[in-house]
């Protein structure tokens, strides 16, 4: 085998090694007591008389119309999966207490504190308000990951990661023009 055979080899096998185990990491929720407790508390955040979506009850609404509802950057995010730019969010840097929703169709999707500073330039949260998102696969960085949206109105919102703090293990990364921030008193 010659030198180029040897380096693609190497290359090639780590490359699976790698996709390997990360394609094994499951992304899934624990966290117990404490994270039930945050999930059902919820409310408790969220200001009196807040002008929130009440049920998951779906909201379909044509191309047109939801280019008319949201801002073009919104758009661009929950309507054709874009993503903002890091660091680009104030809600990044966000700590009063609240709840935020989506943007697109005002249901809560998570609380402050469910938030925590990931470092990576995106609002991020280590678990959802019950019910509040659906998942799906995403391929288009080649390896799978876990695109999660809002449940009532589909609008993208981010992807799941397996690497944020305790109690859960896991990082809802949000693009901060996809939420909007309820500060728990006015």
């Amino acid at each position: 085998m010659n030198r180029r055979g040897v380096l693609t080899w190497l290359a090639a096998t780590s490359l699976a090694g790698f996709a390997g185990s990360w394609l094994a990491r499951p992304a899934c929720a624990k966290g117990g007591k404490a994270v039930e407790e945050l999930q059902n508390n919820w409310k408790s955040l969220l200001a009196e008389g807040a002008d929130v979506a009440s049920s998951t009850e779906p909201l379909k609404l044509s191309r047109d119309e939801w280019k008319k509802r949201l801002a073009p950057e919104a758009f661009e995010v929950l309507r054709r999966e874009g993503t903002e730019r890091a660091g680009s969010s104030p809600l990044d840097r966000e700590k009063r207490p609240g709840v935020f929703v989506c943007a697109g169709c005002g249901l809560p999707l998570f609380t402050s504190a469910m938030k925590f500073d990931s470092g990576t330039g995106w609002p991020s949260f280590f678990t959802t308000i019950p019910g509040a998102i659906g998942t799906s696969r995403d391929f288009k960085l080649i390896l799978p990951r876990t695109e999660y949206h809002c449940a009532r109105c589909g609008g993208h919102h981010g992807h799941v990661f397996d690497d944020g703090p305790e109690p859960t293990g896991l990082r809802y990364c949000n693009n901060g023009v996809a939420l909007r921030f309820i500060p728990k008193t006015a």
